[in-house]
C-alpha cells in the first residue's frame, strides 16, 4: 500500500495517486439585513447589478421594465451596513409573482445572502396573496440553479433568450400548500 501513496504502482496495476481530502468548507452565514426599498433606491440596485453582471445596463432600462407592472418589489441585502445584493420582482399574472433579477456581489457569495433574499421575496409574495413565484436562470449560472432547487423550486420549462443566444431555465415554486 505504501507504494501507492508514493505514486509507485506494481507493473500489473495502474498508477493511483492518493491525495489528502481537502479541508471541509464550512458554510458562513452572513449577518445580513434585507430591506424593502423604494423606487428612489433603484440607482443603488442598478449599481449592484452592474458590479455583478455583464453587459451593464442603464437605469432607464430598469425604469422601462417596471412601467405598467403591478406590485414591484425591490429588496437590498446589506452586510455591516454595506449593500451586497439585490432582488427585483413584479407581478407576472394575478396569482404568480416573477423574480426578475437578483444577485450578490462575488465577494459575498456562499454566505447565504442569496438564500435570504429569495426567502424574503417568497415571504413577501405569499403575504401579498400570490400562489406561486417564478424565476428564469441562464443555464450557465449553475450556482443560481442549485439555489433554486435547494429552495424547493421546480423546473417548469425552457425559453430561448435571443438577446444572449442562450437557453433560460424556468423555475416555479408554489407559495401555498397543495389543497388549500
Amino acid at each position: 500500500m505504501d507504494g501507492y501513496r508514493r505514486g509507485i504502482a506494481p507493473a500489473d496495476r495502474p498508477l493511483i495517486r492518493l491525495r489528502p481530502y481537502p479541508e471541509p468548507v464550512l458554510a458562513i452565514m452572513a449577518d445580513a439585513s434585507i430591506d424593502v426599498v423604494g423606487v428612489e433606491e433603484l440607482p443603488l440596485v442598478v449599481d449592484l447589478y452592474n458590479r455583478i453582471f455583464r453587459p451593464t445596463r442603464a437605469l432607464e432600462s430598469f425604469q422601462r421594465r417596471f412601467l405598467g407592472r403591478n406590485n414591484a418589489l425591490r429588496l437590498v441585502a446589506r452586510v455591516d451596513g454595506q449593500p451586497v445584493g439585490f432582488f427585483l420582482g413584479f407581478e407576472l399574472k394575478p396569482d404568480t409573482f416573477f423574480a426578475w433579477f437578483y444577485g450578490v456581489l462575488p465577494e459575498c457569495r456562499r454566505m447565504s445572502v442569496g438564500s435570504l433574499l429569495m426567502e424574503a421575496a417568497q415571504t413577501w409574495a405569499a403575504q401579498q396573496g400570490y400562489e406561486a413565484i417564478r424565476l428564469e436562470c441562464h443555464n450557465l449560472h449553475r450556482p443560481m440553479m442549485h439555489l433554486a432547487i435547494d429552495l424547493g423550486y421546480d423546473v417548469v420549462g425552457l425559453r430561448w433568450d435571443a438577446a444572449r443566444a442562450a437557453n433560460l431555465v424556468l423555475f416555479e415554486k408554489a407559495l401555498v400548500a397543495d389543497g388549500s
